[in-house]
């Protein structure tokens, strides 16, 4: 009989603040979660910017393929500051997704912008075709 091989476990690992955001943005992008899920995690405009974007569902599943995060890198140009971006896959259709996010004085990290496609999401404004 072999000898067995010991597995070599990993620490886990915790999410970092861009990826935990990045998950939660695209489940209310792509009409998986309500934009109130957003509350309390955001701050300035990023929450006005996500309810008036959310009901066009832009992250939406395409032809039966939910839509799922590719990659999130994230850069921090400044203390408390972390600005990410990344790439959102459904079916045959790769979308960018970039947001930034600032800690508070209470160590929390929120949502501060958020920009899919290139294209800045504002209160008013259309959202991606």
């Amino acid at each position: 009989m072999p000898p067995q091989r010991s597995r070599r476990l990993q620490p886990h690992r915790p999410q970092r603040p861009h990826q935990w955001f990045a998950e939660r943005l695209l489940a209310v992008l792509s009409g998986q979660r309500p934009v109130h899920w957003m509350l309390g995690h955001t701050i300035g405009e990023a929450y006005d910017q996500l309810a008036e974007l959310a009901p066009s569902t832009p992250l939406r599943a395409t032809h039966g393929s939910r839509p799922v995060l590719r990659h999130c890198r994230g850069a921090q140009p400044a203390t408390g500051v972390v600005e990410a971006f990344a790439s959102i896959a459904a079916g045959d259709r790769v979308r960018a997704m970039a947001f930034r996010l600032e800690q508070g004085a209470d160590q929390r990290w929120r949502c501060a912008a958020v920009e899919l496609g290139g294209e800045r999401l504002t209160a008013g404004a259309p959202g991606p075709r």
